[in-house]
């Protein structure tokens, strides 16, 4: 019972007032600025993130001991914003604006919608097939079974032929078609 109570009591001890915290955090933020600018290369930014960095570390406040260096907390909680920003943004997905295809509006200068070539991709398709036709048939035959989506296993048990064998063969074939075709 006198550890609990002694735990307790050094808790409160560690803990201050919301008035104490916002003094030491005012007398202590003038540091932020220069970092946050650092970190965003923007005015604005840097300001947005200097904003929420105060905002978070007084709604936390209660998780700052005292005695701990207060720079490096409020330097951590910075950098961790900062970063959660950075992560969200990344994974955004951009939308176009349907005015942006058609090439009117304020967005004339993005690339127009891509159509593709029927005759380039009969020309390429032919010209796979034709490569494939052309390898030996010991090459051939796992091939276009591996690529029909047999597994190596099935390929295997259906020619009579060890597993690393056809795996060889398949990977082969791969080398040698590579060589053949020819991409523009």
């Amino acid at each position: 019972m006198k550890v609990f109570c002694l735990t307790l009591l050094y808790q409160n001890l560690n803990k201050m007032s919301v008035q104490e915290f916002s003094a030491l955090l005012l007398h202590n933020k003038d540091f932020l600025k220069p970092f946050a600018i650092s970190l965003t290369r923007d005015s604005d930014e840097a300001n947005d993130l200097f904003q929420e960095t105060l905002y978070k570390a007084l709604s936390n406040h209660n998780k700052y001991n005292v005695g701990t260096n207060i720079r490096a907390w409020l330097f951590t909680i910075m950098r961790n914003i900062f970063i959660n920003d950075y992560r969200r943004k990344s994974k955004q997905r951009v939308i176009y604006n349907s005015d942006a295809l058609s090439g009117s509006g304020e967005h004339a200068s993005l690339p127009k919608a891509i159509v593709q070539n029927d005759a380039q991709t009969n020309i390429n398709t032919k010209e796979i097939r034709q490569a494939i036709n052309e390898l030996p048939e010991i090459y051939r035959t796992p091939f276009l079974l591996y690529f029909d989506g047999y597994k190596y296993n099935e390929i295997s048990d259906a020619l009579s032929e060890p597993l690393g064998t056809v795996k060889s063969r398949i990977h082969f074939a791969r080398k040698l078609l590579k060589d053949q075709i020819k991409r523009y």
